[in-house]
Order: structure tokens, then sequence, then C-alpha cells
């Protein structure tokens, strides 16, 4: 899946790349999300935010929540030594995206499944 498309300036997580496969979702799908979300939550990790956008039918509902965080201007020497492009421009680097079965509580922290607290840990370490 090729997610760099041209001129965009978002970072796809290894890890949202492997959720979006496993729940069907485009990135055009989650861009949809990032740029209109219906709710807005304070993310669980430091300097991250949740947006959510509900799906489904009157029958089966469930929401598109997605996790992004943005990224500031990298100086050279930690662009070199993590191999990461450097741009002087602001990333929005997106963490995680999901489906979550029905309609979420409000005003309460959106579902973060565990492997996404796994990823988050290991970002913190790097």
């Amino acid at each position: 899946m090729n997610l760099q498309i041209g001129g965009d300036n978002y970072y796809w997580t290894d890890h949202v790349k492997r959720k979006m496969r496993r729940y069907g979702l485009s990135t055009g799908r989650v861009k949809r999300v990032l740029r209109h979300p219906k709710r807005l939550e304070v993310g669980v990790a430091e300097n991250t935010v949740a947006g959510m956008q509900p799906a489904g039918s009157a029958k089966h509902p469930f929401e598109i929540w997605v996790m992004w965080s943005l990224d500031k201007a990298r100086d050279k020497a930690s662009a070199f030594d993590k191999k990461i492009k450097f741009n002087l421009n602001p990333k929005t680097i997106i963490i995680s995206a999901w489906r979550y079965p029905g309609v979420s509580p409000l005003r309460e922290p959106p579902p973060i499944p565990d492997d996404v607290w796994e990823v988050l840990r290991k970002m913190k370490k790097a």
C-alpha cells in the first residue's frame, strides 16, 4: 500500500497502515476523518488528538476513529539519525485508525486498542 501521495504533509506509521488494511479503510477515508471530524477528543497519548466520524447504518452503526499528532520541524542531526526524510514543514503524523462497533460514549477518552499502546511506548523509547 503506497501512502506517500504527492504534496500531502502526512506521515503514515506502519501501525496505521496495518490497521487500515485490517479494517478496510482507505487513505481518503482516513483523511476525511482528519479534515472533518464529527467529534474531537484529546488523545490519551501526549500531544495527540483523536477524531471520529459516524458510519454504517441505523441498524448497524459504527464509528471510524483516527489518532494523530503534529510533528514539529526536525533538526538535521535527528533526521539523519532516524533516517527520516528532512522536511522543514510540519507533518501530521497519523498514528492509528480503527472502527469502533456501535456508538462510543460522549466526553470520555476514545477507546484505544492495546496494540496502539504498544506502538506509542516504542515510539517514546526511540
